[in-house]
């Protein structure tokens, strides 16, 4: 069984439709007359998986039988012209297989050394009309005897639901004396089919009101235990913990602490439920109980039936608590443990709801809510006893910013390509003074960067969820974080040669060591930013974000060495901008403008273009982190990032009267080669040569 469980996930739905199923809805409260025999340990191959035969219609069904060992059937369904399964029922379990070791051993009990093997009845005993029946024969103390059967089964869809209806038969009918044996045992059977191994069947089970049904169960059946001690660990199981305390009217304020963990490898996730002094003081001066229960995966179990959920679209993102409390106890206090921890994952505070079986935003109200927890304060009723937390992402998931951007990056990415070909058609027409070849050696460099930035854009986008924490998910984040910079400190570097063109007017620096410092700036500076955030975030696994191929914010901060560069560069070209704006307006040095002036003039114009673009991007990059950011916000900052390959093209090459002049010389000389071509092609001299060879 292929394991689908994820901690940290985007909007999804977690509701249930209540679909009948008869093979299930009843008790197991029957006469099982099924001679299935169980094989020895737990079964690996389980069902049979080949899909239905015959062409796949939309809409239609088919279904196929179980494997050997097992009764039921597996449903199809036919999607996109494939048969997809859709419902399981295949199960191995039964009430007969429960108790039929005991029913062996009862047989065999009956044989004496005297008498002879011939003259023994093994006739099967009288049938075991009920599961309640089976354990009051055989277990009454702890419910010992199906715990081997149960735990050594295969959780199949179809055996899952057998579980929660065996669990949901324990807690109505053999709640009336609950014990610790009983409750540890309870937790173990429960335990089996919460497993993240299973998680995957849940949602082939016909009836989706099945998780509803077994969180529904264990709250019945932990709500009859008697807690004797002062503080009691009722359940100690992997996938399901409770706890119990003893509380009156005079006791301080008590508290719940539960770690538990989403598989055996990873570290727990904490949750702790606070019953407020205000809320204990109503309690009668006789001694009174509480009994808490935590669920590390059943927010998972939930919303792998979110296909069937129509009503909140999160999944959930934190442990499931249940609280039972004696009567006139209306508020309790939850802290949950985020598993998505992105900055971005916003939470809301939720309890379920038995009766409407569903999550209640009503029920909840957040209290604090910072990068890796929250705190609820959550209203106490016998209808909601079962607290968490949905993740409410407060990202945009807008159509319009979806195709603004692939619109975008893919104008930009042929505008740059066009832009390092004009560059190179035209270099040896435009080059022809130092400025001029430094300011189009920036031009090309910047051109160069943001384009292999935006291929590198579009990689991480379409490769993050199958890469994350891997190498390269590294190697994608590095370079992305190397190229970006390389953009805004080439940018820098054309405000550092308008700056050197004002002032510096005598003394020039030789054009080979002005070239050694614009690459320094451009790649060296990117480089060792982005080396040294590698070298000091990875070691910690905290350079990615855990949703992204991108730096890491939540944890090390990383993303800093993108954002403070980038903000302080455009902050930088903002001021040169105005720079040049005051000192193109003084008389130059020197009895005439000179021709540098007029190279610096047009640097300052395409600086002064290309400068606030940037400034104008990563300002409203700004606003679009502030909560509540009208729509309009993102628009902006989307076209201004997704067209800026687009804008130096238009604003760097093509609004530059010497490039053009330069083309239309270059397309001149092909014309006139053409020309040439063609007249020598067609002249007297060349006719006659031609009459000659035919002749």
């Amino acid at each position: 069984v292929k394991m689908k469980y994820q901690a940290s996930m985007i909007c999804c739905l977690m509701f249930f439709l209540g679909i009948e199923c008869s093979h299930y809805k009843s008790k197991v409260h029957i006469k099982d007359g099924d001679k299935l025999q169980h094989p020895e340990g737990k079964l690996k191959t389980g069902r049979i998986q080949e899909k239905c035969q015959g062409p796949c219609i939309m809409a239609s069904n088919c279904s196929q039988p179980c494997a050997q060992h097992f009764r039921g059937e597996i449903g199809f369904t036919c999607h996109q012209n494939k048969w997809q399964k859709s419902t399981e029922t295949c199960t191995s379990l039964s009430v007969e297989t429960l108790f039929k070791d005991f029913s062996s051993a009862s047989r065999l009990s009956l044989a004496a050394s005297s008498v002879p093997v011939h003259v023994l009845d093994f006739r099967a005993p009288e049938p075991v009309e009920s599961v309640a029946q089976g354990i009051l024969r055989n277990c009454p103390i702890d419910y010992a005897c199906i715990l081997d059967v149960v735990k050594s089964s295969e959780a199949t869809s179809g055996n899952i639901a057998f579980i929660v209806e065996l669990l949901r038969n324990i807690s109505t009918d053999l709640s009336d004396n609950v014990t610790q044996e009983k409750m540890k045992s309870y937790s173990e059977v429960a335990n089996h089919i919460l497993d993240t191994a299973a998680i995957s069947n849940w949602a082939f089970i016909p009836d989706k009101n099945t998780s509803s049904d077994l969180l529904q169960s264990v709250n019945l059946f932990a709500r009859q235990l008697r807690v004797h001690n002062e503080s009691e660990n009722l359940a100690d199981e992997l996938f399901i913990q409770a706890k119990g305390l003893r509380i009156n009217h005079n006791t301080s304020e008590k508290k719940f602490n539960f770690s538990a963990s989403m598989n055996s490898t990873t570290e727990g996730i904490l949750g702790m439920i606070e019953i407020p002094r205000q809320e204990l003081w109503k309690l009668s001066p006789n001694a009174s109980q509480a009994i808490s229960i935590a669920f590390p995966t059943l927010g998972a179990i939930l919303e792998e039936v979110r296909s069937q959920n129509v009503s909140l679209p999160r999944p959930v993102n934190g442990l499931v608590l249940s609280v039972i409390l004696p009567e006139g106890l209306k508020q309790v206090l939850f802290t949950f443990e985020k598993i998505n921890k992105s900055r971005n994952a916003r939470a809301q505070c939720v309890g379920w709801h038995s009766r409407k079986r569903r999550w209640d935003e009503n029920a909840c109200e957040t209290t604090l809510e910072i990068t890796n927890r929250v705190k609820c304060l959550c209203n106490y009723t016998n209808m909601v006893m079962s607290f968490s937390i949905l993740m409410s992402p407060k990202s945009i998931d807008n159509k319009v910013l979806y195709y603004i951007t692939c619109v975008g990056l893919s104008i930009s990415i042929l505008s740059l390509i066009l832009c390092l070909i004009i560059e190179a058609l035209v270099w040896s027409r435009v080059v022809v003074t130092e400025m001029s070849y430094l300011r189009h050696v920036c031009i090309v460099n910047i051109a160069v960067s943001l384009l292999i930035a935006n291929v590198w854009f579009i990689i991480n986008s379409n490769f993050h969820k199958k890469a994350q924490d891997s190498k390269w998910c590294v190697a994608l984040t590095f370079f992305s974080h190397f190229f970006y910079l390389s953009l805004f400190f080439w940018m820098f570097f054309k405000a550092l040669l308008i700056i050197y063109g004002i002032l510096v007017v005598f003394r020039r620096m030789m054009k080979s060591r002005l070239m050694a410092i614009g690459f320094a700036v451009g790649y060296g500076c990117p480089l060792v930013i982005a080396g040294t955030t590698v070298a000091v975030t990875v070691p910690e696994k905290g350079y990615m974000r855990p949703d992204a191929c991108w730096l890491n914010w939540d944890n090390t901060k990383a993303l800093l060495a993108f954002a403070i560069p980038a903000l302080v560069i455009v902050a930088v070209n903002l001021v040169v901008v105005l720079v040049v704006a005051v000192n193109t307006q003084r008389p130059s040095i020197g009895s005439s403008k000179s021709q540098d002036l007029a190279i610096i003039m047009r640097i300052s114009k395409n600086v002064a273009i290309l400068t606030p673009l940037l400034g104008l991007t990563w300002g409203f990059g700004v606003a679009t982190l502030i909560e509540g950011t009208s729509l309009i916000f993102h628009i902006i900052f989307a076209l201004l990032n997704a067209f800026q390959g687009f804008f130096i093209l238009l604003f760097g090459t093509i609004m530059d009267h010497k490039i053009r002049d330069a083309l239309r010389m270059r397309m001149s000389l092909l014309k006139g080669r053409t020309r040439v071509a063609e007249n020598a092609s067609l002249s007297p001299t060349n006719g006659s040569k031609l009459m000659n060879r035919r002749r």
